[in-house]
């Protein structure tokens, strides 16, 4: 069983006295650029349908805007620590973000979907770059200790997925081009930011300016650590669950894309509010393990009711908005839990289990609308629901190698 170093242990259970409020400008500089980032995740939700009617492409293949974003995030994922300690925290930001503003760009000129789909793919590129590094110089450069840094990150995860469908869906009332455009603009706003705000050099702070360099094998060793890839495998299965919901619910809710927008903005809404505030507390009364495990319960119940009601939207939008309040539980615990889970640097233990999870992602978008083409608009739901409890049942058979997770948070 691996044990880990009181230096790589965030714990959400007990805090340095710091306000999670005070933090240097370059901290508050990449957390705005994570919410432009997340938000363009987003902003394609509201226009799916439109995409399908404009471009005359079937639902699967519009799903396939997901999926190939999701594939190439997954691996390029396995090169982000290599890069990073060779460009440093900065430039690697700022070529993430540089990479997505110009594939976005180019998407709101494209007119068929699959130069779409292939621009999603550099999209997804960009946003590995960036979102692997962030979390990583957020946490190097927080005043406030690991575990505030990463309910920072994800709060700004959360805001950036609220506010995304808003915006997507009051520009794609426009046209479905004028998201790309959008986020083009926001993603220049962002690179100016972390230009301003980030410190001069290679490194994120002074403790990164000497950093070894990665080598590309690492992220394949960290997956030896057996804790590390039952919550990557975990993540993947329940990851099928989210992107069920992200990518196909807005073919069953029946919505123009600006009433989209505001389903997803109070999903976001959720999903930020309680990745802050309530994270913390059931960790504290059942333990990381623990509280995951009910969150993904809660998870798989949810996509089982929007599976029986899939054809009542009303019941969908419900339900979208619910499940909200239980990933933003379900994502700061498991990142909390895989910066627990292994004695190796937390960006290469982030880059091992993002791949891992992201083939989950890339998976299930086109799974979902392919189920529903053959069967119904109720099984990509109940399959969903059903990946999710499945990782339930992974980590019950794995427990003795997450039990140390817990026991550090008890430790102190």
């Amino acid at each position: 069983m691996s044990s880990v170093s009181k230096a790589a242990q965030p714990q959400l259970a007990t805090e340095p006295a710091a306000s999670i409020l005070k933090q240097p400008l370059a901290v508050w500089g990449v957390f705005f650029a994570s919410i432009i980032a997340f938000m363009g995740m987003g902003l394609v939700n509201p226009i799916l349908r439109e995409l399908s009617e404009k471009l005359h492409a079937a639902p699967s293949e519009v799903t396939l805007l997901y999926t190939s974003y999701n594939a190439i995030m997954a691996v390029a994922m396995l090169i982000t620590g290599t890069v990073s300690t060779r460009l440093g925290i900065k430039r690697t930001l700022l070529a993430g973000v540089a990479i997505i503003a110009a594939v976005s760009l180019a998407g709101g000129f494209a007119d068929n979907i699959w130069t779409l789909v292939g621009l999603r793919a550099g999209w997804g590129l960009g946003n590995a770059l960036f979102v692997a590094t962030a979390l990583t110089a957020i946490v190097s450069l927080s005043g406030s200790g690991t575990a505030k840094a990463i309910i920072l990150y994800e709060a700004a995860v959360g805001l950036g997925i609220a506010i995304g469908p808003l915006i997507g869906g009051s520009l794609g009332s426009i046209s479905w081009r004028a998201p790309f455009w959008g986020v083009s603009i926001l993603m220049a706003a962002a690179f100016i930011v972390l230009i301003v705000l980030m410190p001069k050099g290679k490194g994120a702070g002074p403790s990164q300016a000497k950093a070894a360099k990665t080598p590309l094998s690492a992220p394949f060793k960290a997956m030896k650590h057996r804790s590390l890839l039952v919550l990557g495998i975990v993540a993947a299965l329940y990851n099928v669950g989210f992107f069920t919901i992200m990518a196909y619910a807005p073919f069953v809710m029946g919505l123009k894309p600006r009433g989209m927008g505001y389903v997803f903005l109070g999903w976001g809404v959720f999903l930020a509010i309680t990745s802050v505030f309530t994270a913390p507390i059931f960790q504290r009364m059942l333990g990381t393990i623990k509280a995951l495990c009910l969150m993904l319960v809660l998870f798989a119940v949810d996509l089982a009711a929007i599976g029986v009601y899939a054809t009542t939207p009303a019941a969908v939008i419900v339900g979208v908005v619910l499940a909200g309040a239980v990933l933003g539980n379900a994502n700061t615990l498991i990142t909390t839990a895989v910066m627990d889970a292994a004695p190796i640097e937390r960006s290469t233990a982030s880059a091992a289990y993002s791949f891992l999870r992201f083939l989950g992602a890339a998976i299930s978008p086109f799974m979902a609308a392919k189920l529903a083409e053959l069967f119904n608009s109720h099984v990509p739901f109940l399959v969903g629901g059903a990946f999710v409890l499945l990782s339930v049942v992974f980590i019950g058979m794995n427990y003795n190698h997450l039990r140390h997770v817990d026991r550090t948070v008890s430790a102190h």
